[in-house]
């Protein structure tokens, strides 16, 4: 949890409704003043989205580390995992949703490949943990092959970790050292993992709290620039409880669709870490891409206003015809609200066109 108010505090959290989560960051949302409408939900203007003038990402890359070693992962939650994200990150029906954010409405993605992290599943991972991890990776050269102006590195962390927005890293750090393909790490104990006492009113993943995205600055001048996203293993606890955002019949789906919600405000908001780095600096705002007046990310304002979930969180058809995806919609601006697949690429004159 970051220690001090900011002016500039936009939201690039991934959080449930109505949840302890969801309170406390939009607590500190702060932002200067400047028809394939889901189902059942209203139109609302008040939360299209502004351009800020600053970067977005039209063709994107990412890459996916699995953390906590190869006993921590099904296999087959892996493959279909990557397998289902990349088919809706470059699914046209649904791009034709997020073009409207680009000039030429045109974009792409491309998946750079996944690897498993080695070493135990940690407890909890916070903020600063991440932030850790992606310098050390990116200081070992394993990003050096992959365009970092454009690539979001995704790290999905394992049944039963805790993720929370600390900005201090945790007593255990996690592994960068990657694991070969189909290696299988010594069988983990999770009865044996430290026991981590949270702060009180922190906010993370027994809160609501499905993932994150964000940037870290790595080495001297010429720093490098490192996009990443980090997301939980959405799923109903043995005690009843839930972890991340749970609204699918199986977890791997769960975790899809976040990182489908945090990929798509990474390529529409990539530099939202260095508007909130820059606190109280007047011209903090020019590091935003698309936002809403509120605050709001693309994938945010269409998880707040859905009862019950399930009317933005849906698998859809694929465009060429070859099975479904898990997703989560994104705001519209198009239909002022969230939006799912549609055949014609939307533009933002068709919102002005509906105001008039």
């Amino acid at each position: 949890m970051r220690k001090h108010a900011f002016k500039v505090r936009p939201m690039r959290e991934f959080v449930q409704a109505n949840s302890a989560a969801e309170r406390g960051f939009h607590l500190r949302a702060v932002m200067p003043k400047p028809q394939a409408l889901a189902p059942g939900l209203p139109p609302t203007p008040e939360h299209n989205l502004i351009f800020h003038g600053g970067k977005t990402i039209a063709s994107l890359s990412y890459a996916n580390y699995y953390v906590g070693g190869a006993s921590a992962w099904n296999s087959n939650d892996i493959q279909s995992i990557d397998a289902a994200l990349a088919a809706a990150m470059t699914d046209q029906n649904l791009n034709n949703v997020m073009v409207q954010y680009y000039p030429d409405g045109k974009i792409s993605s491309a998946f750079q490949g996944s690897q498993v992290l080695a070493a135990p599943p940690p407890a909890v991972v916070s903020q600063g943990d991440i932030e850790n991890l992606v310098s050390s990776m990116c200081h070992a050269g394993q990003f050096d092959n992959l365009d970092l102006t454009a690539t979001v590195m995704n790290f999905l962390l394992p049944s039963g970790t805790i993720l929370n927005t600390n900005v201090d890293p945790t007593t255990v750090a996690i592994s960068a050292r990657m694991e070969s393909p189909g290696a299988q790490a010594p069988a983990v104990n999770k009865a044996l993992r430290p026991i981590v006492v949270l702060q009180e009113n922190e906010e993370d993943s027994t809160q609501g709290l499905g993932g994150y995205h964000g940037s870290v600055r790595v080495g001297a001048a010429p720093e490098k620039i490192v996009y990443y996203s980090v997301g939980v293993f959405s799923e109903q606890l043995a005690d009843g409880t839930t972890n991340g955002i749970v609204v699918f019949d199986q977890p791997w789906k769960n975790v899809v669709a976040t990182f489908y919600h945090e990929l798509n405000e990474a390529r529409t908001d990539p530099d939202v870490e260095d508007a909130i780095r820059a606190g109280n600096d007047p011209n903090a705002v020019r590091f935003l891409g698309w936002t809403s007046q509120q605050g709001e990310e693309c994938g945010d304002f269409p998880v707040f206003e859905a009862n019950p979930l399930s009317e933005v969180f849906q698998e859809v058809p694929l465009t060429n015809g070859k099975g479904t995806v898990p997703v989560q919609f994104q705001y519209s601006n198009a239909v002022e609200g969230p939006e799912g697949p549609t055949p014609n690429p939307e533009i933002l004159s068709r919102a002005a066109e509906k105001r008039a």
